[in-house]
């Protein structure tokens, strides 16, 4: 198992957080190994056995990771200290907590994992920003309510995880005119090679961090596509012609 962090919440002592990368776990055939997604089609005893190791893995005396159920819009819910572990899991695609040993927690196979962090407000937040959640603006909505609650833009740390890079996330024609539309600007998300067109999902994760005037940002540049013997990645199981695939953790917890 190797757990990715990021130098820049590393500095942040308050927090524990990672990037949880697919091996170490106790799953197998198309979902070796650790496989953290309630969601596939794996055993679900696997899954459970896998969440029982990155919870092992991010800190002592912890009850429980908190997962949400992702619905690729631009819904959050905020836990404070009435919160529950629900038997289903909330359709959200982020969260946002102030409770101490509350690890919360993102799953992605190409998304984009956002991890968030206000050290003198004590709040953090877990983002699951694919293209629509990102296009759909859920990046503004959680820091906006993180302000509203006491954070500080400038004292706000953001990391952007591994998730698919330009070279291999390719889109359609309509998907370009789409970006456009909403702002011709977005023509720099994109690059044409041959008769060709892809999308660059971190940069435009990470310029709508900067719209939201975020400027302590990390993007770690591990494309989950090509590195297929370290991440989960949903379009190269597409490709490969998979019935499914296993789901990269991503999480972070106050201390």
């Amino acid at each position: 198992m190797k757990l990715i962090t990021s130098r820049k919440l590393l500095k942040l002592k308050s927090i524990s957080h990672g990037f949880f990368n697919r091996s170490g776990g106790k799953s197998k055939g198309i979902y070796k190994s650790l496989n953290c997604g309630p969601g596939s089609d794996d055993k679900k005893s696997n899954v459970k056995k896998n969440l029982r190791i990155v919870k092992e893995k991010i800190g002592r005396n912890i009850d429980n990771i908190y997962l949400l159920n992702q619905t690729h819009g631009n819904k959050f819910i905020y836990l404070n200290k009435n919160y529950k572990f629900l038997k289903k899991r909330p359709k959200v695609d982020a969260v946002i907590t102030n409770q101490k040993k509350l690890p919360i927690a993102i799953l992605t196979a190409d998304c984009a994992p956002i991890l968030l962090c206000d050290q003198n407000a004590k709040i953090i937040a877990a983002i699951h920003s694919g293209w629509k959640s990102a296009f759909r603006g859920i990046i503004g909505k959680v820091i906006k309510f993180m302000i509203k609650k006491g954070c500080n833009k400038k004292s706000i740390f953001a990391a952007i995880g591994p998730c698919i890079n330009q070279k291999h996330y390719e889109v359609r024609e309509d998907f370009f005119k789409k970006f456009i539309k909403k702002n011709p600007k977005n023509k720099i998300f994109f690059k044409r090679r041959k008769d060709l067109l892809f999308f660059d999902l971190p940069k435009y994760v990470r310029s709508q961090l900067i719209f939201n005037r975020i400027k302590n940002i990390d993007l770690i540049n591990i494309d989950t596509f090509e590195n297929k013997n370290n991440f989960f990645s949903a379009r190269r199981s597409l490709r490969l012609k998979h019935d499914d695939y296993g789901r990269n953790i991503s999480i972070i917890m106050l201390n």
